[in-house]
């Protein structure tokens, strides 16, 4: 097995591929270098003497400026190395992107929805409209499960703390993605469940969900009714009745959205978990399908690789708009740019926001850029959409649920538990946490290390998110997870 990697050849750093000690003579393409100091799987190493000043470049592009002389076969790290980030910046439009090929089509078995999209589960859920109702929810989510069979694949509750005392868009956003979960296609019936004094009640939600499917969802307000819990049930047991004998039948894979996300990164991600998942998004973008990026502040440092991409001027420009508002929103809460990188991040080797974002963005593959959502927006148009969201794994996935994706795939060098409203698919950026954590782990993407290659790995995860759509389980999924987190942006009274 190789050392060393250079991911590019204009890179001045490579990747250890495995943890090397001080003074071991490593040959890289010819070039023989001598590690000066330990390093860590995962973590650059300078390939050539890189002076005070001078940019280091990764991915072909610069993730930052060496702080001091870095000498050759140095590690390099947040000790040494620094960002080059800064606020607002004006771009200029250069659209060049390749022509993505079309291929077979390919099926799923889902469940047909009256608006024409097309669910991957037929889920029973509870959605509350303020956090006072949280533990009715939850009670009901655990007597509902009788209700579980047939056509009823799960009951889930989905409790989160807001729905009252906000205010503008921060009270918009919550009512807005109780909305678009509502509505989403991989719920066969939901009951929304209100207070009923709170600013974000059940008329409010209503207004939101436009033309949806009255046979699917039932409102509740629980200071109306007497006995809150047995009115619940009652309309529960009505939704499942609608449900129970809803089938699976075959569905173009032109209907899927699948989210895209990574967290708790390593210096592998974006070697291999990321371009994977980015070859996976172009096959499904050549059939017609849909995926989303979205974490904005991991976009930082990479954001012109996305905005050459834009089919259109005006799409140019919302990608720019979706960059500078989001320095912005960083600089009216007083708050640095470029600090985005987690000590979990760190230690995997990732030193900076760029070094993330130019990894993180290889999950868009190279299908050009067609749309660009605000944060609660639904998906309109097929193909690769930018979404805007924070980079926090729960809001972030959650964000991507609401905008419409049925599910998410998430690529990680650490491992995390967690799941949001849809099934989210863990895949590994190294085959070691791919086997240590293999509760957590869906798909290994470290095979591409171990000599898969990318085009025969990103097939495999087009055929695991075809089953998965199916109806197979992912691993939070046998564990019963499931999250909701929505983006608090304001004041609370």
């Amino acid at each position: 097995m190789a050392e060393l990697l250079r991911i590019t050849p204009k890179d001045n750093v490579a990747v250890a591929l495995s943890g090397l000690n001080a003074g071991t003579a490593v040959t890289l393409e010819d070039n023989r270098l001598t590690l000066a100091t330990d390093v860590p799987a995962g973590h650059k190493v300078a390939l050539v003497d890189i002076p005070k000043g001078s940019n280091v470049i990764k991915y072909g592009f610069p993730i930052g400026y060496a702080k001091e002389d870095i000498t050759k076969g140095s590690h390099i790290h947040v000790h040494n190395l620094h960002t080059l980030l800064s606020g607002e910046l004006e771009y200029e439009f250069r659209p060049t992107f390749p022509t993505v090929e079309a291929t077979e089509p390919s099926t799923f078995m889902g469940y047909p929805r009256h608006d024409g999209k097309a669910g991957v589960r037929n889920e029973l859920w509870i959605l509350p409209t303020v956090g006072c109702v949280n533990d009715i929810a939850k009670a009901l989510e655990k007597e509902a499960q009788s209700l579980v069979g047939g056509g009823v694949e799960n009951v889930y509750a989905f409790p989160h703390p807001y729905g009252c005392s906000q205010m503008g868009d921060d009270q918009d956003n919550t009512r807005q993605i109780l909305a678009d979960l509502a509505t989403h296609p991989n719920v066969g019936g939901v009951l929304v469940l209100g207070l009923g004094c709170e600013n974000s009640g059940v008329s409010y939600i209503e207004e939101r969900m436009g033309d949806y499917d009255k046979a699917r969802v039932r409102f509740l307000v629980c200071q109306q009714v007497e006995d809150e819990f047995a009115e619940a049930m009652k309309l529960l047991t009505e939704l499942a009745e609608h449900m129970r004998g809803e089938v699976r039948v075959p569905c173009p894979a032109s209907k899927l959205v699948i989210g895209l996300k990574c967290g708790g990164s390593d210096g592998f991600s974006g070697i291999t978990a990321n371009p994977v998942i980015g070859g996976f998004s172009d096959l499904l973008v050549a059939q017609g399908g849909t995926t989303i990026l979205t974490e904005v502040p991991e976009m930082f440092g990479a954001e012109t690789i996305l905005m050459d991409r834009c089919e259109t001027e005006e799409m140019f420009a919302k990608t720019v708009s979706l960059i500078n508002d989001f320095k912005r929103y960083f600089e009216e809460h007083h708050q640095t740019i470029y600090e985005n990188p987690s000590p979990g991040n760190k230690a995997g080797g990732i030193s900076t926001l760029e070094d993330k974002a130019l990894g993180c963005t290889q999950k868009s593959g190279f299908a050009p850029v067609k749309d660009v959502l605000a944060y609660g927006e639904k998906v309109r148009t097929a193909g690769l959409n930018l979404l805007s969201a924070p980079g926090n794994d729960l809001v972030a996935a959650t964000a991507l649920a609401s905008s419409g994706a049925q599910i998410v795939l998430f690529s990680t060098g650490r491992g995390t538990p967690f799941a949001c409203p849809v099934p989210t698919v863990k895949i590994a950026s190294n085959s070691r946490l791919a086997g240590f954590k293999h509760g957590w782990i869906d798909f290994n993407a470290g095979e591409l290390l171990d000599g898969k290659t990318l085009p025969e790995l990103s097939q495999a995860l087009m055929d695991f998110v075809l089953a998965t759509a199916s109806g197979q389980k992912v691993c939070s999924e046998k564990h019963g997870f499931h999250d909701l987190a929505i983006f608090k942006t304001g004041v609370t009274l």
